[in-house]
């Protein structure tokens, strides 16, 4: 048996880095140099200079491109640095075709800085696909997808948005970071770019920063390598250790995580105090078909609303377990609050419009027993 045909649990584990063939040491080793002697006046060996290329970064960026089952993978300094080099991609009088519940990150970079360079865009609710169609311009370029969507967990149909795409002669970028590979590939279901923030469940351990891209292509891949080089925002090598460490477990923590995900989506349903629970997990989610059909299941984020902002603010004072902070995708669950965290970048009324209130949470769950989540928050509320 070949390793192509591993699944994905043993890929993650072996792959061609599962051990250093100089010294049979069972890690990938850190390189730290930043240029490489070159031993021919002539001809330059694979490495020159460790922001063209670097081989600790390159083992990451093989094992995310073999894990979404892509081209050729990237590794970035951030997610943002990640979604940023490729929309340079774009040049000037283009057009974005984006879906209204990104990441607020994504949104500030899309309104404040890309406008600057006369790039357009056009928000929509991607869940609508007629919406979707009636965005595109002759000049777009780009269908831009995050699915779930960041808070309110909207599902957009991938397949359907890719067909649109290449009958319009755009590319498709997906925004992979809640599911990951090990629970969506967005490039099997045609799109052109998956872009990853690898500080979350890819890594999982709150403690490294980092961004992933993997490309549907050889071609595509020359340009964003490109680009990768001329705009220099490279992962470290140290980490791109980690997200290397953290993927060996990716499988594992994403399996805990769902299964404690979808007992607590039914038990914030049935609380008398929670009035809304967004999570594509529950059967009367407007998109759970959709979401089964190109997913393996919900993953392991979900949103909840309460009553008013006052009633928010008591649940983050009496709550034990989870940390109250920023990010996601960790061995410990995360409690956020997008009005002043994720979105903050996004003026109020823009929030709004997305459903984005002031007594509206999100929940990233860890690997703590569920039921003591369950308690702790029970308790809280």
């Amino acid at each position: 048996m070949s390793e192509h045909h591993y699944s994905f649990e043993t890929k993650l584990l072996h792959n061609q880095h599962k051990f250093d063939p100089v010294t049979g040491g069972v890690s990938v080793p850190i390189q730290h140099a930043s240029t490489f002697h070159q031993s021919n006046f002539d001809t330059f060996g694979k490495y020159d200079y460790s922001r063209s290329g670097n081989p600790t970064r390159e083992a990451l960026e093989e094992a995310i491109a073999e894990l979404e089952e892509g081209a050729r993978g990237f590794a970035f300094s951030s997610g943002m640095a990640a979604i940023s080099t490729a929309f340079l991609l774009l040049s000037k009088g283009d057009h974005v075709v984006i879906t209204e519940d990104v990441y607020g990150g994504t949104f500030r970079m899309v309104t404040e800085v890309l406008v600057r360079f006369g790039i357009e865009h056009t928000f929509v609710d991607m869940t609508d696909l007629q919406a979707v169609e009636n965005a595109i311009q002759p000049n777009t370029k780009v269908l831009y997808v995050e699915t779930p969507s960041n808070p309110t967990l909207k599902v957009t149909d991938i397949r359907a948005v890719c067909e649109l795409a290449k009958k319009n002669d755009a590319y498709t970028f997906v925004d992979n970071t809640f599911l990951t590979p090990a629970i969506q590939k967005p490039l099997q279901l045609g799109a052109d770019i998956v872009l990853h923030s690898a500080t979350k469940f890819l890594s999982g351990h709150s403690d490294v920063v980092a961004g992933l891209a993997v490309v549907n292509n050889e071609e595509l891949g020359k340009k964003l390598a490109f680009l990768q080089n001329s705009f220099g925002a490279v992962l470290g090598v140290q980490d791109a250790w980690l997200v290397l460490r953290g993927l060996k477990t990716l499988s594992v923590r994403l399996e805990k995580s769902v299964d404690s995900a979808n007992k607590l989506a039914h038990f914030l349903k049935s609380h008398p105090r929670v009035k809304k629970v967004y999570y594509p997990g529950i059967e009367d989610h407007p998109h759970y078909h959709l979401q089964l059909s190109q997913a393996a299941n919900a993953g392991a984020v979900l949103s909840f609303e309460l009553e008013n902002e006052e009633a928010a603010r008591s649940l983050v004072e009496n709550v034990k377990i989870p940390v109250f902070a920023v990010s996601l995708g960790a061995v410990e669950s995360i409690l956020s609050y997008p009005a002043k965290m994720s979105h903050a970048a996004m003026p109020k009324e823009e929030r709004e419009k997305r459903g984005i209130s002031d007594s509206l949470f999100r929940l990233s769950v860890g690997l703590e027993n569920a039921d003591d989540l369950i308690k702790d928050l029970s308790a809280a509320l």
